[in-house]
């Protein structure tokens, strides 16, 4: 599949098969986060992959009782290791990194078939909590897993003409 089509077909998804996803495919899409690129090449993006029924539920209620996220066969955690590099600009770099590293995971899955959901409304402390992360990693996004039962029309985005500046901010 193109990148760009990938790009296209990408949807947030909340309804997932009764279904397990395959090791092979799980695999590379580790592997494509693995190969994102990160500030100073830290690489701090560390992730716990969750396929128990009974963590995944306990995983939903943490993130505010989405059933969706209890029902996708795998959830990703997805975590920092190094939190305290900051970049010249003066943003912190985790976030950046492991935002990067996530969207090359769900480009991947829709290239296999698949459908994911970034999470960010959830409970850090209990995540913690139900995956034994130790206190000095954060808990940056989940990530559900799966074969989607459903097919979310496009939403709406903003034109370029919207969103694009050229040379400066304005006039």
């Amino acid at each position: 599949m193109d990148i760009f089509e990938a790009i296209k077909k990408r949807r947030s998804i909340r309804k997932y098969k009764d279904r397990e996803v395959e090791e092979e495919k799980i695999l590379k899409i580790l592997e494509s986060a693995r190969l994102a690129p990160s500030a100073k090449n830290l690489q701090e993006w560390r992730f716990i992959v969750v396929r128990d029924k009974e963590k995944r539920k306990k995983l939903s209620e943490a993130a505010r009782n989405q059933k969706f996220v209890e029902e996708a066969p795998v959830v990703i955690a997805c975590c920092a290791q190094n939190n305290e590099y900051r970049l010249t600009c003066g943003q912190l770099s985790y976030p950046i990194d492991v935002a990067i590293a996530i969207e090359h995971m769900v480009l991947t899955a829709v290239e296999e078939g698949l459908g994911t959901c970034w999470i960010g409304a959830f409970y850090e402390d209990k995540v913690k909590e139900i995956l034994n992360i130790p206190e000095e990693i954060k808990v940056v996004e989940l990530l559900t897993l799966g074969y989607p039962d459903e097919e979310p029309s496009f939403r709406d985005r903003l034109s370029l003409e919207d969103i694009v500046k050229w040379e400066s901010w304005g006039g």
